[in-house]
Parts: C-alpha cells; structure tokens; sequence
C-alpha cells in the first residue's frame, strides 16, 4: 500500500476529488491511503497559550524584498517530521519514502514519473502557497521537485491531485482491468458507444464503420493512425 502524506493549508480543496471513482474505490480496498498535515497545526503557541488565528498564521515578509507571502520553514518541517519522521530514522525506512515539491521550474511529470514513483510505500507531497515555501525546508529534507507543467498554480493542491491520481490508477488492481491503462494498448483519442446513430439538429452522425466489423487488426491499425 502506498500511503501519500499531503502538507497542505487547505486539505478540503482536496478530499472532494480523492474521494471519488477509482481513488476512493483503491483507498477503500487499501491500495492506497491519504493522509493530509497542515501546517498551522503545527505552530508552537505563545507562552503555552492555545493558538489564536493570529497564531496560527504560517506565511510572512520575504527577505530581500518582492510581493506576496513566504511559507514559513519550521511549521513545515514538522509537518513532514509528523508525517514520516520516524521512517526516515533507519536505512530501509527512507529506501521507501519519496518527498515532493511542486514547482513549476521542477522536473516535467510524466507517465514514467509515476511508474518510478509506485514502489514507494510512503509518498510527501509539499504543496505550496502565496510566494513558495521557505527553501530551508530543502536543506533539511532531501526532495524532488516536480512540475505538472509549463505554466504557474495558485498552489500546489492541483498537482498532489494530479499525481496521485496518475500513480493510483497504475496500481495493480486500481482500475479493474490491467488493459484499462492507456499505454499498455493500442488506444485512440476519438471513442464511441450505443447508438450507432442519432440525429442532432437535422444532421446525422454515426460511429465510424470500421468499429463495428469485429476486425480486431483492422480496428487497431485504425485507432494507431487516430494517434498522429
């Protein structure tokens, strides 16, 4: 089983999406697990008082200037240090355990990210907020930064969805049928399903005839050239 430790401020963005079709169907047969760390948890508190709002606040000034907030390091740090702290005191603990960063400057994720990604037993995503996140958290942490693509996001909720969601559904067992995954068959953009035919706004549109021949080498050849 993979369990993913996600450190985020707002876990609920989250839950929606994850518990849903084939992740929530792999959380409950315990392919997976998802637990979520918000840093404002874990801010000490002043003078042993419980936290006001105020208290809680994780983001500050940058220094050396510029817009918007930085993550604070600590708050971060112990979230991660809650999460799989204990695993990554002995050798065989951390062979198994991967820390992520989002980053749009990080390496671009693919297919074959979430194929590596599988053998580990415990998986950190660190979603960023506002500005980033105080780079000392790197130095204390060994982690892998990972884009989901060229462009920048509010934060880092989207891609932790993004990549569990790839990684689950690789998982034996996850989709039903091993042959669901897309690359492991000859698979075209374009699908259909019943009807055959319908009419819309006088104009008729039908499935394409090579699909009903029952010719499977036909349809794949037909489905290969659909992918250029």
């Amino acid at each position: 089983m993979i369990t993913f430790h996600v450190i985020t401020l707002f876990p609920e963005s989250l839950e929606s999406y994850l518990d849903a079709s084939i992740v929530k169907r792999a959380r409950k047969e315990k392919l997976i697990a998802i637990r979520y760390y918000n840093p404002r948890d874990f801010v000490v508190a002043r003078r042993g008082k419980k936290p006001t709002y105020a208290d809680r606040r994780v983001d500050n000034r940058p220094y050396g200037g510029g817009p918007g907030m930085v993550i604070e390091a600590l708050p971060v740090v112990k979230a991660i240090e809650k999460a799989v702290g204990k695993k990554l005191k002995n050798a065989a603990g951390r062979k198994k355990t991967k820390t992520i960063f989002f980053s749009p400057v990080g390496k671009q994720m693919t297919n074959l990210t979430a194929d590596s990604l599988k053998r580990f037993t415990d998986i950190v995503l660190i979603c960023g907020r506002y500005e980033g996140i105080d780079a000392r958290v790197k130095k204390i942490f060994p982690m892998i930064d990972i884009s989901v693509g060229p462009y920048t996001l509010t934060g880092g909720e989207l891609p932790a969805m993004i990549l569990i969601d790839a990684i689950t559904r690789r998982l034996p067992g996850a989709l039903g049928h091993d042959s669901s995954i897309e690359e492991s068959r000859v698979a075209s953009p374009d699908v259909y399903t019943r009807p055959e035919s319908f009419k819309y706004k006088g104009k008729g549109y039908r499935v394409p005839g090579i699909l009903l021949t029952g010719h499977h080498k036909k349809i794949d050849e037909w489905k290969s050239k659909r992918k250029k």
